[in-house]
């Protein structure tokens, strides 16, 4: 009897203890929302959110006391890097649960993508994560955390751009306007002119050009392994082509460097 006592005592303690965790971690995970819903949040880009988290929860510097021995930490570590990835991790939860809300409301209403499509997105994931992981292996000396937490948040676009797509409607666009006829130079007059270098101004050509300059950089193994797993995320259906620039801006995020002046802004 007494046994029986002291093992209910224990489950009863453990149970509390349990039980006392889960509403402190929801209040922790609360508190990083700063008192804001997610749909104000995602109302800001993530950039200004990020901006936004550090100033209202990291002290300035110069009036924290750990400041000088913070700058001895890997930067992943700093309280900056900290307080960055905390607010990354709210945006992408955010984030996330709108797509969610959205695939499911869609699927509701038998509007959303056939398991046929689904499957090819999940190929799409695969190829896309495995060249993630791949370039960033490469690009990343020593490995930067708010990179990497950065480049799993990025990738949440295409998944929301998928449903999003079966969410709008498709708008009747009215018949172009007829082209004006246009009359050529003669041949005479266009020999005279200089050839001129024309600037390029293509985003898909300009997207190519700054994507081959970062495999151009590379050993040539390396070149050759990142170059295969880039293109495998094209050969996995049509899904990897409906994103084409997409595609190529974020893998040449994937491959800057903080010294490269970024090729694009941040997706959202």
């Amino acid at each position: 009897m007494k046994l029986f006592s002291i093992v209910l005592l224990l489950l009863t303690a453990i149970a509390s203890s349990f039980g006392t965790q889960q509403p402190s971690q929801k209040q922790a995970a609360a508190s990083d929302q700063l008192g804001m819903t997610c749909a104000q949040i995602l109302q800001m880009s993530s950039t200004d959110w990020i901006t936004h988290f550090n100033g209202k929860v990291n002290p300035a510097n110069d009036a924290s006391p750990g400041a000088a021995a913070s700058a001895n930490k890997p930067s992943g570590e700093t309280p900056e890097a900290q307080a960055t990835l905390r607010a990354i991790a709210v945006y992408g939860k955010c984030y996330g649960a709108r797509t969610d809300r959205l695939a499911a409301s869609l699927g509701k209403s038998g509007k959303g993508p056939l398991m046929g499509v689904l499957g090819d997105f999940r190929d799409f994931e695969t190829a896309l994560d495995n060249f993630t992981a791949l370039a960033l292996g490469r690009a990343q000396t020593p490995a930067d955390p708010v990179k990497t937490a950065l480049a799993a948040l990025y990738e949440k676009q295409f998944r929301y751009a998928l449903y999003q797509s079966y969410e709008q409607k498709p708008v009747n666009q009215p018949p172009p306007a007829p082209k004006e006829a246009t009359v050529a130079p003669p041949i005479a007059a266009a020999a005279d002119q200089k050839p001129s270098a024309t600037r390029i101004t293509d985003p898909m050509t300009l997207a190519k050009n700054r994507f081959g300059d970062f495999l151009a950089a590379l050993p040539e193994d390396e070149r050759h392994e990142i170059h295969t797993a880039f293109g495998e995320i094209f050969e996995k259906g049509s899904i990897g082509e409906r994103w084409k620039i997409e595609v190529y801006r974020y893998a040449i995020y994937i491959l800057e460097s903080p010294k490269d002046t970024p090729f694009s802004p941040p997706p959202f």
